[in-house]
């Protein structure tokens, strides 16, 4: 009997030094965190009979604008890619068949904010043989205009020339407003 009273003893004993059984439910772990876009850095460099190309169309088919560059450097990850370009040549074209040719020693295309920078020095001339030089330009892909500043010369075909400090207009170089 007092073997059996002693083994019961033992038994509550042992059981009182149990760990604690797992709560019925456990916190449920916290979601991994989003990894971050992948960045990419790509570089490229055209020759003199194939140099770097882009054309960008509209949904219409319509073609936008033509890109031509020596050499470009990619950094981004997607839709928020920065592109330079560098010696460019570049032709927007507007909705009514006119265009307008412009050479820079850069351009950004910058994806975010849907626009091509031309800096160092813009000379273009338009279809309808008016030229146009500033310091630098800045292209709305999404609305299709352009923006100069710095050292405006806009000249038409007759000679009559305006200048200013910054300007506003359509590719066409129809509807402009300079400051």
């Amino acid at each position: 009997m007092i073997r059996r009273i002693a083994l019961a003893a033992a038994c509550a004993l042992l059981a009182g030094c149990n760990p604690k059984a797992p709560p019925a439910t456990s916190p449920s772990p916290k979601g991994s965190p989003t990894p971050p876009p992948l960045s990419l850095k790509i570089s490229g460099k055209g020759t003199a009979t194939q140099p770097v190309r882009i054309v960008q169309t509209r949904p219409d088919n319509r073609r936008q604008y033509e890109l031509v560059a020596r050499s470009y450097e990619s950094i981004g990850a997607v839709g928020t890619t920065r592109a330079r370009f560098n010696d460019v040549r570049i032709t927007f074209f507007d909705r009514n068949g006119t265009s307008l040719a412009a050479q820079a020693p850069q351009a950004i295309v910058n994806q975010a904010a849907n626009t091509i920078e031309l800096r160092g020095g813009v000379h273009a001339r338009n279809s309808e043989g008016m030229t146009l030089s500033c310091d630098d330009l800045v292209y709305n892909r999404k609305t299709e205009m352009i923006h100069g500043r710095g050292h405006v010369v806009i000249t038409d075909p007759n000679g009559f020339a305006g200048t200013g400090n910054r300007f506003d207009s359509n590719v066409s170089l129809t509807s402009m407003r300079m400051q």
